[in-house]
C-alpha cells in the first residue's frame, strides 16, 4: 500500500514547478511531512484541472504569424513600392528618376525591415505575457487548495 502512495506523490513533487517553487507551505495544522507531500501532489493535481495549465509541461510558444520576408528581412515589394516613390519625388524635385528610385527603394527596404522586427518582438513579449499570466493561476489554485487543506502558504 505505501508503495501505491509513495509513487504518485513522488511524480507530484518532481512535477512541481517554477510557479510552485516560488511558494512556501507552512503544515498550519501540524500536518506530517507525509500528509504535507500527499496534499501538495493533490492540491498540484487540481491546480492543473482548474486552470489548464501543467508547469512541469508548459504548451509550446505559438509560432508568430511572421509576415513573409525577402532575404534581407524585408516584406517583398517594399523596394519596388519605395522606388516607385522615389523616382517620382526624385523627377519632381531634382528631375532624376533614377537617383530618387534608388534611394526610395533603400528607404523603404530599411522602414521594412524595421517594422517586421517591431512586430516580431510584440508578437514574443506578447506569448511571455500569456504565460506569466498561466504560472500566475496556477500557483493562486495551487495556494487556494492548499490553504482550503489548512496550510499556509506564502
Amino acid at each position: 500500500m505505501k508503495s501505491r502512495l509513495w509513487l504518485p506523490l513522488a511524480i507530484g513533487m518532481a512535477l512541481v514547478g517554477e510557479a510552485a517553487a516560488q511558494q512556501y507551505v507552512y503544515p498550519a495544522k501540524g500536518q506530517s511531512p507525509q500528509q504535507q507531500k500527499s496534499d501538495e501532489a493533490a492540491c498540484y493535481s487540481w491546480a492543473v484541472q482548474q486552470t489548464g495549465f501543467d508547469p512541469a509541461k508548459p504548451p509550446p510558444a505559438p509560432p508568430a504569424a511572421a509576415p513573409p520576408t525577402t532575404a534581407t528581412g524585408s516584406t517583398p515589394g517594399a523596394g519596388v513600392r519605395g522606388a516607385a516613390r522615389g523616382a517620382v519625388v526624385g523627377e519632381v524635385v531634382g528631375g532624376d528618376a533614377g537617383a530618387g528610385a534608388a534611394a526610395g527603394a533603400a528607404v523603404a527596404r530599411s522602414q521594412s525591415r524595421k517594422q517586421n522586427a517591431a512586430a516580431a518582438q510584440q508578437g514574443q513579449q506578447q506569448a511571455q505575457a500569456a504565460s506569466q499570466q498561466q504560472q500566475a493561476a496556477f500557483g493562486k489554485a495551487r495556494a487556494a487548495c492548499l490553504e482550503g487543506k489548512g496550510y499556509t502558504v506564502k
